[in-house]
C-alpha cells in the first residue's frame, strides 16, 4: 500500500523554489506575449513593413503576432519529449532562454527603412521562437510545481503558474504603456518601443537563478531510475491517453474569454467602424484591471480546488464567464463604461479564474508522469491554437454595421464555454489521488477522511507554523 509521508524541511524548500520557477517563467512569457501584442498594433506596421499601403502593413504586422500561435504545436512535440525525457527542469531551463533570448532579439532588429525586405523576415523568425518556447512553458512548469508540490496542496502550488500569467501581463503594462504615453512619439517609435524587450534580460537572469535551484522532481528521478522514461513519449501519450488529450483540447478552449476580452472586445469598443468610441487609453484599463483581480483571487481558487475538487471550480468558470460575456458586451454597445469595467472585473478577473486557477493542477493530473508533460502541452496548445482563429470568426460573424452584437458574439462564447464545461464533467475528479496513481483511468482516490488528514499535515510547514490556508 501506497504510503504518503508529512513533507519534509527539503521537500518544502523545494516547493516552494518550484512553485517560484513557474511563476517567473509566466511573468516573461506573458510580459512577451503582451509588449508584442501591442507594438505589433502601435509602431511594427511603420518600421518593418513597406509604407506603401498602411492597411496592408497593420494586416501584416498583426500576421506576424499569430504566427506565434502556428509555431506552438510545434514547440508543444519537441519540448514535451525533451520534458518527458530529459526532465522538468532541463526544458524550462531551455523555453527560458529560447523565449528570453528571442524577445530581447526583437528590441534590437534593424527596421525595414534600413535593411529592407529582410526585417520582417527575421522579425516572423523571432516570433516564431518566441511560439515554438512558450508551448512548452506552461505545461513544464506546471509539470513541475505539481510533482513537487505536497499532496493536498497540488491545486494551491501550481496555481501560482497562471499568477505568474497574470502578473506578467501587469508588469507589460506597467512598462509599455507609460513609455507609449510620456515619450515623444518620434522617439518613442525610433528607440522607446525597444526598452521593454530588452529588459528581458533581466527576467531571464532572475529566472534562471531560480530554475538552477530547484532539483528534478522525485517524480521524473523514479521513472527514470525504474527506466520507465519512454524513448517517444508523444507516441505513447496519444496512444494510452487520447481521451483525457481530447478533453484537455476542448477545455483549452477556455481561452476564447481573454479573446473576448482583450481582443475582439477591444475592436467593438475603439474601432471606428462600430460606432461605439471607447477612449483607447480608458478601454487599455480594462484588463490591466482585470488581471490584478486575478492576481488576488488565482491563489484562494487554487486552494479552494483542494478542497472541493478540480472539476466543479472548471464547471462553474466556464459557464460563468460564458454568460457574462452577453453583459460585458452589452456594457460596451450602450457606451457604459462603469459598467464594462465592472463586467469585465467580474467575467474575467472573478469567474474565469475558477478555471484559470484550477487547470495548471487539473491537467497534469490527468496523465501519467512519464508522458505528461507532452500530453499536456500538445493538448493544450492544439485547443489554444483554435481560439487563435476566433478573432477573425467573431469579426466575420460581427462586422460593423451588423444588429444584436453582444447577443450574436455572447452566444458563440457561452457555446464554446460549454463545451469546456462538458468536457471537465466527463473527466474523472483527481485532487484525491496520489501521484502515483495518477493518469490511471481506474485510479482509486482516498478516503475523505484521509485525504482532510494527510492535507492538514501537508498545510504545517517544517518549522511548524501555518502555511497559507
Amino acid at each position: 500500500m501506497s504510503i504518503t509521508h508529512t513533507p519534509k524541511i527539503g521537500a518544502s524548500r523545494q516547493a516552494k523554489k518550484a512553485t517560484a520557477s513557474g511563476w517567473i517563467g509566466s511573468v516573461l512569457e506573458y510580459y512577451d506575449f503582451f509588449i508584442y501584442a501591442t507594438a505589433a498594433s502601435l509602431v511594427f506596421p511603420q518600421l518593418f513593413f513597406p509604407s506603401t499601403d498602411p492597411k496592408i502593413a497593420i494586416v501584416a504586422s498583426l500576421a506576424t503576432y499569430g504566427v506565434g500561435y502556428v509555431a506552438r504545436p510545434i514547440g508543444a512535440m519537441v519540448l514535451g519529449h525533451w520534458g518527458d525525457t530529459h526532465g522538468r527542469k532541463q526544458v524550462l531551463i531551455l523555453c527560458m532562454f529560447l523565449m528570453g533570448l528571442s524577445t530581447m532579439a526583437v528590441g534590437m532588429l534593424p527596421t525595414y527603412g534600413q535593411v529592407g525586405v529582410l526585417a520582417p523576415i527575421l522579425l516572423v523568425v523571432l516570433r516564431l521562437i518566441q511560439g515554438f518556447a512558450v508551448a512548452g512553458e506552461i505545461s513544464g512548469a506546471s509539470s513541475m510545481i505539481l510533482e513537487h508540490a505536497p499532496f493536498g496542496r497540488r491545486g494551491f502550488f501550481a496555481s501560482f503558474t497562471l499568477q505568474g500569467v497574470q502578473a506578467g501581463q501587469i508588469l507589460a503594462a506597467a512598462v509599455f504603456l507609460p513609455l507609449a504615453a510620456w515619450l515623444p512619439k518620434e522617439d518613442f517609435n525610433t528607440w522607446g518601443w525597444r526598452i521593454p524587450f530588452l529588459l528581458s534580460f533581466v527576467v531571464i537572469i532572475a529566472g534562471y537563478y531560480i530554475r538552477r535551484e530547484v532539483d528534478e522532481t522525485p517524480a521524473f528521478t523514479e521513472a527514470d531510475n525504474k527506466g520507465q522514461v519512454p524513448k517517444a513519449p508523444m507516441v505513447q501519450a496519444i496512444s494510452e491517453s487520447w481521451p483525457d488529450m481530447l478533453r484537455v483540447i476542448c477545455m483549452a478552449l477556455m481561452n476564447v474569454i481573454p479573446v473576448v476580452t482583450t481582443i475582439f472586445g477591444a475592436a467593438f469598443a475603439v474601432q471606428p467602424g462600430y460606432g461605439i468610441g471607447f477612449d483607447k487609453a480608458v478601454y487599455l484599463w480594462i484588463p490591466v484591471l482585470g488581471n490584478c483581480l486575478a492576481v488576488l483571487v488565482i491563489p484562494f481558487v487554487g486552494n479552494l480546488s483542494d478542497k472541493i475538487g478540480r472539476r466543479p471550480l472548471i464547471i462553474a468558470g466556464a459557464l460563468g464567464s460564458g454568460l457574462l460575456s452577453f453583459a460585458y458586451l452589452y456594457a460596451i454597445s450602450i457606451k457604459n463604461v462603469p459598467l464594462a469595467i465592472v463586467m469585465s472585473l467580474l467575467m474575467w478577473g472573478l469567474v474565469y479564474q475558477g478555471y484559470n486557477a484550477t487547470f495548471p493542477s487539473f491537467y497534469p493530473e490527468l496523465f501519467p508522469t512519464r508522458t505528461r508533460v507532452s500530453a499536456m502541452a500538445i493538448s493544450q496548445n492544439l485547443g489554444t491554437m483554435i481560439t487563435a482563429m476566433l478573432p477573425a470568426l467573431f469579426a466575420s460573424v460581427a462586422p460593423p454595421g451588423a444588429n444584436n452584437i453582444p447577443v450574436l458574439i455572447g452566444s458563440m462564447t457561452l457555446a464554446i464555454t460549454a463545451v469546456a464545461a462538458l468536457a471537465a464533467w466527463s473527466a474523472r475528479e483527481t485532487f484525491r489521488v496520489r501521484m502515483s496513481e495518477l493518469g490511471k483511468p481506474m485510479a482509486v482516490p482516498v478516503s475523505e477522511q484521509e485525504y482532510r488528514r494527510l492535507r492538514t499535515q501537508s498545510v504545517v510547514s517544517a518549522n511548524g507554523s501555518k502555511m497559507f490556508t
